[in-house]
């Protein structure tokens, strides 16, 4: 995975997460229990990852059978939470243009 796709992610993963603190509480639950759910259940197999601000970790897990997707916060207390999830995914091996780059 890029290094674009991940700063995006992070990004993305952190407006999300944020969002999600402001109209609703995210999901939490133990990192042994919604891995648990995310391989078993889902058959989601880990993707990408990257440090986010305050030594959370973001994850992008999915499964390439069905284009499940989830994407989790693993905070510093130990606790993973969902911040987003979805249908269609698909790997890109392609990197985005850098800033000031045309398309």
């Amino acid at each position: 995975m890029t290094q674009t796709f991940l700063a995006f992610s992070l990004g993305a993963a952190g407006l999300l997460l944020a969002a999600s603190q402001t109209h609703a509480a995210p999901q939490c639950g133990t990192r042994a229990l919604v891995l648990g759910q995310l391989t078993e259940k889902y058959g989601e197999t880990l993707h990408g990852m990257g440090l986010a601000n305050n030594n959370s970790v973001m994850e992008v897990y999915a499964s390439p059978t069905s284009g499940s997707w989830t994407i989790t916060v693993t905070l510093p207390d130990g606790r993973m939470c969902l911040v987003a999830s979805g249908q269609g995914y698909k790997a890109s091996a392609s990197e985005m243009p850098a800033k000031g780059q045309k398309v």
